[in-house]
C-alpha cells in the first residue's frame, strides 16, 4: 500500500505541524492500496463483508449535524454512512494505520509507547453528507486523562473543496480547548475569532497523507461532487493516556507498533 515514502525527512513536516497544526505528507498510498481500501469500505456498508464488531454511523438527509442519530448501529445496506469506527477491527485498515511512515511520525511525537484512541473512515457520500461545525478533537467529552495530540488522515479519494474538504484555522491549536468540554465550538467563540472567514481549506488528492492536531479547529462542508468524498483517520496517544469514564468499564486501548 505504501508508496516510495518511508525516507520522508520529517524535520520540516513536523515543524509545520507545530506551527499551523497541521502538515502534509504528500502522496504516500498506492493506487493498489487505494482500491482495497475503497472496496473494503463499500463491502463493510453493503453488508459484504463481516463485520468484526465495528460502530457505523448513518449520515444525515437533511446535511445538518443537529439532526444526526446516535446508538443505533449498522441499519442495513447503504452507501451513506458516516462514520465507520473501530477499524483497527480489519486487517486492511489495520495494515495501513501501522506502515512505517506512521510509526516514524508516532514515535518522534508520541514516544516508544503508541495506542490508539480511534481508527476512523469518515464518509461524505455522494449524495451530500452532513455539515461537520467547526470543532476540536479532545477536552472532558473525550473522557480522558490527557488530550491525543495527533490525528494522520489519508484521504481515500480525491477531495477538493467542493467535496467537503477538511478546512482548518491555522494555529488555533496554540490557544488550548476553547471550552473544557471539547467537541463543538459553541458559534458566539466562532464569530469572536472570525473563524469563518480566516478559514483554510485543505483540498487533498486520493492517497495524499496529512497530519492533524487534535486542538486545531476544522470542520467540513458538504459533498457538492457527485462522488464520495472518503478518508481514514487515526488518532494515535501516549501509551500513558487512561480512560477517565465512569458509568462504564475504563477504556483499554489498542497497542499500536
Amino acid at each position: 500500500m505504501l508508496l516510495d515514502g518511508a525516507h520522508i525527512d520529517l524535520e520540516q513536516v513536523l515543524a509545520d505541524f507545530d506551527r499551523d497544526g497541521y502538515a502534509r505528507l504528500g502522496r504516500l498510498m498506492s493506487d493498489e492500496g487505494l482500491d482495497a481500501l475503497r472496496g473494503r469500505a463499500d463491502d463493510l456498508m453493503m453488508g459484504r463483508a463481516p463485520d468484526p464488531g465495528l460502530f457505523f454511523q448513518l449520515d444525515t438527509e437533511t446535511g445538518s449535524y443537529e439532526d444526526l442519530t446516535f446508538g443505533r448501529g449498522y441499519q442495513g445496506p447503504s452507501h451513506n454512512y458516516r462514520k465507520i469506527e473501530k477499524l483497527e477491527r480489519d486487517e486492511l485498515f489495520l495494515s495501513w494505520l501501522r506502515n512505517a511512515v506512521f510509526e516514524r511520525v508516532a514515535r518522534a511525537l508520541i514516544g516508544d509507547r503508541v495506542v490508539l484512541y480511534r481508527a476512523v473512515l469518515m464518509n461524505k457520500s455522494s449524495v451530500g453528507g452532513t455539515v461537520l461545525p467547526w470543532h476540536q478533537d479532545g477536552g472532558l467529552f473525550w473522557g480522558l486523562d490527557r488530550d491525543p495530540l495527533l490525528q494522520i488522515w489519508t484521504a481515500l479519494d480525491d477531495a477538493p473543496v467542493e467535496a467537503g474538504a477538511v478546512e482548518v484555522l491555522v494555529g488555533s491549536h496554540r490557544a488550548g480547548l476553547a471550552t473544557p468540554l471539547g467537541g463543538v465550538i459553541p458559534e458566539p467563540i466562532v464569530q469572536a475569532r472570525g473563524a469563518n472567514d480566516a478559514s483554510v481549506p485543505l483540498a487533498a488528492r486520493a492517497g495524499e497523507v496529512m497530519l492533524i492536531h487534535n486542538h486545531v479547529w476544522h470542520r467540513s462542508l458538504v459533498n457538492r461532487t457527485g462522488k464520495p468524498r472518503r478518508a481514514f483517520s487515526v488518532c494515535y496517544m501516549s501509551g500513558d493516556t487512561r480512560c477517565t469514564r465512569k458509568k462504564r468499564a475504563p477504556r483499554e486501548f489498542f497497542r499500536v507498533f
